[in-house]
């Protein structure tokens, strides 16, 4: 069965990916990239090449934006559902990001307090997981 799985992982044609994908995985905002990112499979080398030695392009759009969603309402210590509820649907630019950050509309800080507690209660449930799993195996000895 191993000499199998050997074979077949040797012969394996070139593992691409869509642009969206490749978009994601990159953390930029697809519809922003160049027309050939845009049009084509993206390869796993071409990925690994992008991420190791971006071009300008990429560079360009991690610092200034249109960013994608996810990384809006990380910037922003919101979730994306919070963006959705403060009426952000948009890609946004870096510069559009900092206005918001100073002028912390009503739904800004209330998303960002239901953040908190969120990431507080994740906290919480880790501690009380982690000393169940200590308590179970001190048990076992």
């Amino acid at each position: 069965m191993l000499d199998t799985l050997v074979g077949m992982t040797s012969h394996q044609s070139t593992q691409t990916m869509k642009p969206a994908t490749a978009a994601k995985k990159l953390g930029v905002y697809l519809p922003a990239t160049p027309s050939e990112f845009q049009e084509g499979p993206v390869s796993r080398a071409e990925l690994n090449a992008l991420q190791a030695d971006p071009p300008q392009w990429l560079r360009d759009l991690r610092r200034d934006g249109p960013h994608p969603r996810p990384v809006v309402a990380a910037k922003l210590g919101v979730s994306i559902a919070g963006l959705a509820r403060g009426g952000v649907t948009e890609a946004l630019t870096s510069e559009q990001i900092d206005a918001l950050k100073d002028e912390r509309p009503e739904w800004l800080e209330k998303e960002r307090a239901t953040q908190a507690e969120v990431r507080k209660e994740a906290a919480r449930l880790k501690e009380r997981d982690a000393a169940r799993a200590e308590k179970a195996a001190g048990a076992e000895d």
